[in-house]
């Protein structure tokens, strides 16, 4: 499987190398700037990008702004971002393409390399990894809507699991519940936010996150 990394930072570049190469993916490139990033991604056309979003020069966000380049002239090229803060507008503007696997981790919250690993391999082949706080201040942002308020305080906290990629029997096993009672939370999130229940992990993920974008 190859991979782009786009890491200013030479000892995390050097170390995300390391542990991809490790895990039999193949680097095949990791660049340090934002100019860089849309140049290796057209060039290599990896099976997913793993980027930070602020890069130099103006460390804003031109990792963010060229991975989402690359995805127009690349449609559904996996994207994983590793970010030291929560950007939600780059967490709405990435999310709104729902072509091809996206994640979202925070750096310090990756607790070992094989929470890492599994995370790429999941947005690889098209599935989608979020952070919890990324998850929760997206839903906070939302929390004044009118559907969204209708639910109830255990539907908010398994359609924050649902976010986070959570299968049905991971959610049930977080929150020490049947998975039956699982299914029957997410039958009235579904219903309460005009959106049919679907059994596609991935699919009900993007419409949930689609509609907390707005």
């Amino acid at each position: 499987m190859r991979v782009v990394i786009a890491e200013d930072l030479a000892l995390l570049r050097d170390g995300l190398t390391r542990i991809l190469d490790a895990y039999g993916f193949r680097v095949v490139e990791a660049v340090a700037d934002g100019p860089s990033v849309l140049p290796a991604l057209t060039r290599h056309r990896p099976d997913v990008a793993v980027l930070d979003v602020r890069l130099p020069p103006t460390f804003t966000d031109e990792g963010l702004q060229a991975a989402l380049a690359a995805r127009r002239e690349l449609p559904g090229l996996p994207i994983l971002v590793l970010s030291q803060h929560v950007e939600q507008l780059y967490a709405r503007e990435l999310l709104a393409d729902r072509g091809g696997g996206v994640g979202y981790l925070l750096k310090d919250r990756v607790s070992n390399v094989g929470q890492f690993i599994d995370a790429v391999r999941r947005v690889a082949e098209g599935g989608m990894v979020m952070d919890p706080d990324v998850v929760s201040q997206l839903l906070a942002r939302h929390s004044g809507t009118d559907r969204l308020g209708e639910l109830t305080a255990r539907e908010r906290e398994v359609l924050g699991l649902m976010a986070e990629g959570r299968s049905n029997a991971a959610i049930a096993g977080r929150l020490f519940v049947t998975e039956k009672a699982v299914s029957k939370h997410i039958n009235n999130i579904f219903s309460k936010l005009g959106m049919p229940p679907s059994d596609d992990d991935n699919r009900r993920v993007l419409a949930v996150l689609a509609y907390l974008n707005g």
